[in-house]
């Protein structure tokens, strides 16, 4: 799960991660190319590597292509969830419900991001599960970056019961209106907060 463990702007050593993870140099570099690929680090030749700085700017590109992209998934979810799928989304739904009233912030953030990563599966589409997984990531780094004075976080990540319960239902459109209502809220609140 991506998160703000590494600064935005603070350099990436990646002799020490290979020491860490026990791996050689070509999986750590083939892992940053990757990364530099998804926006996540800047590789600037002869300087170094380092964590992607955080353009606020970015909110409205990224949240414009979440919205769309992100309830198209909810509504073919809901085309095509298979039974097994519904068995895994119940589980979602106890650990949703579980979770009212805990101020664990990392186990609400690790819930939302499976919820979210779920809904992608869902829709049955690689090439957008990909796609929304790149976006979701994104999105996570400016999460992270003013967790601390969300007012509403526990609201937000609850939110997704109702969608879940629409894709389970097989309402399509329902489902796809949540979602894009959440990721509006989700772009305001951040905005209200920076």
């Amino acid at each position: 799960m991506v998160t703000l463990r590494i600064a935005p702007g603070a350099p990436i050593d990646e002799d020490l991660i290979g020491r860490e993870l026990k791996m050689g140099r070509t999986p750590v570099r083939e892992a940053i190319k990757r990364l530099a690929l998804e926006n996540l680090v800047t590789v600037f030749p002869r300087r170094g590597t380092f964590a992607s700085e955080i353009n606020i700017t970015d909110l409205a590109h990224i949240s414009d292509v979440r919205a769309q992209l992100e309830s198209h998934a909810a509504y073919r979810a809901a085309e095509r969830i298979t039974d097994a799928q519904r068995e895994e989304m119940a589980g979602l739904l106890e650990e949703l419900h579980a979770s009212r009233g805990t101020d664990d912030l990392e186990s609400l953030m690790e819930l939302d991001t499976r919820v979210h990563r779920f809904i992608y599966r869902c829709a049955a589409n690689p090439f957008l599960e990909e796609t929304l997984g790149r976006y979701f990531n994104l999105s996570l780094r400016i999460w992270y970056l003013v967790i601390d004075r969300l007012p509403h976080l526990f609201a937000r990540v609850h939110e997704h019961q109702d969608v879940l319960l629409a894709i389970s239902a097989g309402e399509a459109d329902k489902a796809r209106d949540i979602l894009a209502a959440h990721i509006a809220t989700f772009e305001r609140e951040i905005r209200s907060v920076l």
